[in-house]
C-alpha cells in the first residue's frame, strides 16, 4: 500500500488539533494515519498510488469537509523522502559549525522558476534546489528566521519548510 507523508503549512497545536486532523484523513478514506510532532505531519497510507497533486487537493477537501478549516498541503511519498535521506544532498557543501539543515517542499515544483543557487543572507543560505525540494541552511542568531524570509521572497509562500530531522522522522513513520 502507498505511504505518503502531508506538510502542511502553517499548523501549530494552537490552530489545529492533531486527533480532529487525523479524524479528517481517516474519515476521507485514508489508512494507517498518524500525526507527527503537532507541526502539521500527517504520514498516511492509500490503497493506490496517486499523483502529488491528486493527493493535495484530496487532503485540503478532507480538511474542509470534516473540520471547516484547511491549510496548503503539500505530499510527498515516504519512498522519495528516503531516497532523499539516503542520498544526503547537504553532504557536497560544507556547512558551518551549528547551522540548521532545512528542506523546503515546493507545492507547484513546475510553476517555479529556475533560481540561481546559491543565495545567501545573513546566516541562511539557500545551496541547491532538488526538483521540488530546496535545500537551506541558517545558524541561529538574534534575527529570528532570516531563512523562512529569504525562501518565501525567492519561491514564493507557496511552500512548506521542516527541518532535515523532521524529514527523517516522517519518511520512518
Amino acid at each position: 500500500m502507498p505511504r505518503y507523508v502531508a506538510l502542511l503549512r502553517g499548523v501549530s497545536p494552537m490552530n489545529c488539533k492533531m486527533p480532529e486532523l487525523k479524524r479528517c484523513f481517516e474519515e476521507a478514506g485514508f489508512t494507517d494515519v498518524k500525526t507527527l510532532l503537532s507541526s502539521g505531519n500527517v504520514v498516511f497510507s492509500t490503497a493506490r498510488a496517486a499523483s502529488a497533486p491528486a493527493l493535495q487537493k484530496r487532503v485540503e477537501k478532507a480538511m474542509r469537509d470534516g473540520a471547516g478549516y484547511g491549510f496548503a498541503t503539500v505530499v510527498r511519498s515516504t519512498a522519495h523522502l528516503q531516497q532523499l535521506l539516503a542520498a544526503d544532498p547537504f553532504a557536497e557543501f560544507k556547512l558551518s559549525t551549528g547551522a540548521k539543515r532545512v528542506l523546503t517542499f515546493l507545492r507547484e515544483p513546475d510553476a517555479v522558476a529556475d533560481v540561481e543557487l546559491p543565495i545567501s543572507l545573513h546566516d541562511a543560505s539557500i545551496l541547491k534546489r532538488i526538483g521540488g525540494e530546496v535545500l537551506s541552511v541558517y545558524v541561529p542568531n538574534d534575527k529570528g528566521p532570516v531563512f523562512m524570509q529569504l525562501l518565501e521572497k525567492t519561491f514564493s509562500k507557496n511552500i512548506t519548510t521542516r527541518t532535515w530531522d523532521t524529514v527523517a522522522k516522517c519518511a520512518k513513520a
